[in-house]
């Protein structure tokens, strides 16, 4: 996971939009593996479940899914709290911000196979658990997991979140989803084996492999890579995403009309003024954000919450102002509103930022 910093990570949407919006799939064995890190290092787990909306008591039913956005909130919260951007698959915590400087890292190569080649080549300098290889063979690329020790417990869930992580960066880096043929693991299919499908498509799943791997057509290694810097840091904001749920191709009109959006800074924006200046009709303009996915609203949420975050940990402003700085008539709805988005409130929210270290 790329999560880069508390500044630069909106907080997970409220848990009533996570619950109505996405279906239950996840299954909740990912969500024990998560509560077994906590078990280890000795921290309650009950905030971050509190802010994901998982009943504690539910955790224990292996047979019980959550949504994908749970399971990014659930995420969110735990590498925040754990300080360990790999959730306890390894013997040692990849620090807050790890995955963005691989990512980074990666971003210099001209072609797809040269940056996951880099990206295989800089894991092993954040964790020795396990070694990553990029082959190819006739017309057959193969991305594969050597494990360098015994994983235990968290075997299943780094194997398959691993492999989630770099499948993600990939699609994103040629911003086209990076279609498989076969992904393997070296275990017996688990109760919730279905999943797997949605997780790694087109391709087949095979499970009893040798070794865990993603094999996908060797043409795309040489594939240029779309990104640059500001791509980057705006993919590192809401990274998570990139391995709870397949990838798909950037939505245009969403990336618009959220930059129009946060250059407002009066937040002074409604349908009418961006239909006009994106020349449609307000009717269009509502549809075509619904086919990728998003809705006006929603986008308006998203950057008033980002705009409130770096206020709150940026500046000294009082809440009243920041919440005018936000386009809210009163810091009364300002509170409420922010408290759905995070579960704090402002203060709260700018205390617990600033007693976090670096």
């Amino acid at each position: 996971m790329f999560t880069p910093s508390l500044v630069k990570t909106p907080l997970p949407q409220a848990a009533a939009t996570m619950a109505s919006a996405h279906p239950a799939v996840t299954p909740m064995a990912f969500v024990q593996a998560i509560m077994l890190a906590y078990e280890r290092r000795g921290i309650s787990a009950l905030s971050a479940l509190e802010k994901a909306q998982i009943a504690p008591d539910s955790v224990k039913e292996r047979n019980e899914c959550i949504t994908a956005l749970q399971m990014e909130a659930l995420s969110d919260a735990a590498m925040r709290e754990l300080d360990d951007e790999a959730l306890g698959w390894f013997s040692r915590r990849l620090p807050w911000g790890s995955y963005g400087m691989l990512a980074r890292a990666s971003m210099g190569s001209e072609q797809l196979g040269l940056a996951l080649a880099r990206w295989c080549r800089h894991h092993g300098l954040l964790a020795d658990d396990i070694r990553l290889t990029l082959t190819q063979e006739d017309g057959l690329a193969t991305l594969a997991i050597e494990e360098l020790s015994t994983l235990g417990a968290m075997r299943e869930f780094c194997l398959l979140s691993v492999l989630r992580n770099i499948h993600g960066l990939a699609s994103w880096f040629i911003d086209e989803p990076l279609p498989l043929r076969r992904a393997c693991f070296p275990f017996d299919p688990p109760p919730h084996a279905g999943v797997y499908a949605l997780l790694f498509p087109p391709g087949e799943v095979e499970f009893g492999a040798a070794r865990a791997c993603l094999q996908f057509d060797a043409r795309f290694l040489d594939m240029p890579l779309t990104r640059d810097e500001p791509a980057l840091q705006r993919m590192l904001q809401r990274a998570l995403p990139l391995q709870v749920r397949p990838y798909r191709r950037e939505r245009q009109l969403v990336q618009r009309v959220r930059q129009l959006l946060a250059a407002d800074a009066e937040c002074l924006q409604t349908a009418d003024t961006l239909a006009r200046q994106l020349h449609l009709s307000q009717r269009s303009l509502h549809r075509q954000l619904k086919e990728e996915g998003a809705s006006l609203q929603a986008l308006k949420d998203e950057v008033r919450r980002e705009r409130a975050v770096a206020l709150l940990l940026r500046t000294s402003r009082p809440i009243k102002r920041i919440a005018q700085s936000c386009g809210f008539l009163n810091d009364k709805s300002f509170i409420r509103a922010f408290r759905l988005w995070t579960g704090l409130s402002p203060s709260e929210f700018r205390k617990s930022a600033r007693v976090r270290p670096e």
